[in-house]
């Protein structure tokens, strides 16, 4: 593919940006490329607020480059495309999730899993082709390849579509990737944050048992009267989790903390799916001999590949699946951030770019 070259006419951008590891985060004036022959251009209304971007802010992942404008559940509206776009007007709701460029020839790619492609462009923090820093959503405008933007049905509120392109994908990739999405199924879910929550949703409205799986006995009533989930069971409790052993088909595990595999594992029927997609910045101990006895699976699933992204914010438009979301100005982002560290947010903060980001001096 020709890749674009430097721009000529580049467009003023502003938003906020970490400008080192300490994780505080202020204004910052950019510039985007021009809106290429294949790019869309849309002014940000909304931008979620993912517990990865805590941890590239802060550089505990150990590749975050500064300064940081981070982002990427970023939805708005289109101001502007390119002479060779087809899927996309001017004026159309639409969205960009974790990445915004892949290699488009490999064999993920063509499998339409642009996620897996090893050339991946990550939506901020990444090198683009032009050798420009990728900027991700917590900014007035995105610019994009159309083929990395995603159609916002009319029927979603967009602040509360806005996570949906992380978090929504995160949990709907595995569950129909790792077949756990046929009715009548029994899917474990750990933990209730931001991805967790999701995961019920998705799972319920795939006609899936599930089982909401917690370090806090508090939840218990949001999981189930709130979220809908089937039942709840508290990791700690010794009787209730040896209750519930060899009944799951399968576990969607959330947790990015440090935490144990072999109580999650026990959970599961012979052939059953311990599935990843939490990312805890130590590693995991694995207890192989249990994985051995019931030929179990622990595996992992990072984001999905567009078509698949597109085929989740159409499901979930006709399910009527949303993030719960607190919706906050640009000026509280650090307290949200503290927040986060926390968990103290239902589920998922999300920035109200259009009404509360200004232009500074």
């Amino acid at each position: 593919m020709v890749m674009p070259t430097e721009q000529e006419h580049p467009q003023k951008a502003f938003g906020w940006a970490a400008r080192d590891s300490s994780g505080v985060l202020s204004p910052f004036n950019f510039s985007r490329r021009e809106t290429g022959e294949k790019d869309v251009t849309f002014k940000v209304l909304y931008c979620g607020i993912c517990h990865s971007d805590l941890h590239m802010v802060k550089n505990e992942w150990g590749f975050s480059t500064y300064p940081l404008v981070p982002g990427h559940e970023i939805v708005g509206e289109v101001t502007q495309v390119g002479s060779n776009v087809q899927k996309y007007k001017v004026g159309d709701r639409v969205g960009v999730g974790c990445m915004v460029g892949a290699c488009r020839s490999c064999g993920s790619c063509t499998d339409h899993l642009e996620n897996y492609c090893p050339k991946q462009i990550l939506t901020y923090g990444a090198k683009y082709y032009d050798g420009t820093t990728t900027y991700g959503g917590y900014s007035n405008i995105m610019v994009a390849d159309e083929h990395f933007i995603v159609r916002i049905p009319d029927n979603l509120p967009l602040d509360a579509a806005a996570p949906l392109l992380c978090a929504g994908i995160t949990t709907y990739s595995p569950l129909r990737y790792f077949g756990l999405d046929k009715p009548g199924m029994h899917v474990g879910v750990v933990g209730l944050g931001g991805l967790g929550h999701v995961a019920v949703k998705f799972a319920k409205a795939m006609g899936v048992k599930v089982t909401v799986i917690s370090t806090s006995p508090n939840k218990e009533e949001e999981a189930v009267k709130h979220l809908g989930a089937d039942s709840f069971l508290v990791s700690r409790d010794q009787d209730q989790m040896q209750a519930a052993i060899g009944t799951m088909d399968g576990i969607i595990d959330t947790v990015s903390a440090q935490h144990p595999l072999l109580p999650l594992i026990g959970l599961l029927k012979s052939h059953g799916k311990l599935v990843m997609v939490g990312a805890p910045e130590k590693p995991l101990e694995l207890p192989v001999f249990p994985l051995l006895t019931g030929r179990k699976m622990v595996a992992g699933s990072g984001i999905g590949g567009m078509k698949e992204t597109q085929e989740m914010i159409d499901f979930a438009a006709k399910h009527n699946i949303t993030a719960d979301i607190e919706v906050i100005p640009i000026d509280y982002l650090n307290t949200a951030m503290e927040r986060l560290v926390k968990a103290d947010v239902r589920y998922r903060f999300v920035i109200d770019i259009g009404n509360t980001l200004k232009a500074s001096s």
